[in-house]
Order: C-alpha cells, then sequence, then structure tokens
C-alpha cells in the first residue's frame, strides 16, 4: 500500500504536520501544509470544518497542553490517503474544555485519515479518545474493568 512515491510523498506531509505543526506549533508551515478548500469531516465539538477551525483546535490544543506532542505508532498510505495512529501527550497547564490546569500528564490515542493533493491536506477525518483524556484530567470518574472470577 504505501510503496508508491505518491503515498511516500503524502505520509511525509501528514508526518510534517503532526511534528512541526501540533508538535512544535510552526503555525507559518500549518498554512503551507493546509490547502485554502482543506475540509475536515469530522470538527470537535463547537468547532468549524475550514482551515480556520482545524487552526484554532491545534492552537487550543498547544495553549492547553504547551508541550503537546505525538508519538506516531504507525502510518499507511493508500494513494493520496494516509492513515495515521498515534498517542497524543502533554502537561495541561492551560484551560482546556472548560477545565482549569490540572498540571497533570495526559495521553490519548487517535486516529487520523488526510487526504492529500499536490502537496497540500485537502480532507480529514479523525476519532480521537476524548473521554480518556477528560479522565485523565478528572473530569470524570476513573473506569476499572470488572474483575474476573479466579
Amino acid at each position: 500500500m504505501s510503496s508508491t512515491p505518491q503515498s511516500q510523498a503524502a505520509i511525509a506531509v501528514v508526518r510534517r504536520n503532526t511534528e512541526e505543526v501540533q508538535g512544535r506549533g510552526n503555525y507559518a508551515l500549518f498554512e503551507e501544509l493546509f490547502a485554502p478548500d482543506y475540509l475536515d469531516h469530522t470538527p470537535q465539538p463547537g468547532g468549524t470544518p475550514g482551515r480556520a477551525g482545524t487552526l484554532r483546535l491545534y492552537k487550543a490544543l498547544r495553549a492547553a497542553f504547551p508541550d503537546f506532542h505525538a508519538d506516531i505508532h504507525w502510518q499507511v498510505a493508500d494513494g493520496d490517503l494516509v492513515t495515521t495512529y498515534k498517542t497524543y501527550h502533554g502537561t495541561h497547564l492551560g484551560p482546556f474544555l472548560g477545565i482549569a490546569p490540572t498540571g497533570k500528564a495526559i495521553a490519548f490515542e487517535t486516529v487520523d485519515a488526510m487526504r492529500v493533493r499536490d502537496g497540500r491536506i485537502v480532507e480529514h477525518w479523525g476519532v480521537a479518545n476524548l473521554y480518556k483524556l477528560l479522565e485523565q484530567l478528572g473530569a470524570l470518574p476513573v473506569t476499572h474493568p470488572p474483575s474476573q472470577p479466579a
């Protein structure tokens, strides 16, 4: 799947977004990597589906978690569509989703699919384990798996 030059180039664009824009706050690069007609098919609640909504989300995450970064576990591409499985990490030092800073370290998994055309991200679909994030921030009760009979 990921062996064509088109797929490898698309993976490189998505990786740059994850590492440099999300992980380092390089918002000038955001402007280069995201196409003007970019569409987020799964914006976060209260977000908007265009570039402005995604940039606002990225900035909100970095404001709440100044050391926000991801460990990419794997990426695969089918032509121009790149799927990434990653774990985001950070320290909660700013307000997030109405939750005051806790100083807690967080980690939550995400799966993203991004379509890349002409070196720019044009579409996004994503699922994030926000329940786990909210649990770590103390906004939800900690759940434990049921005990197994001996």
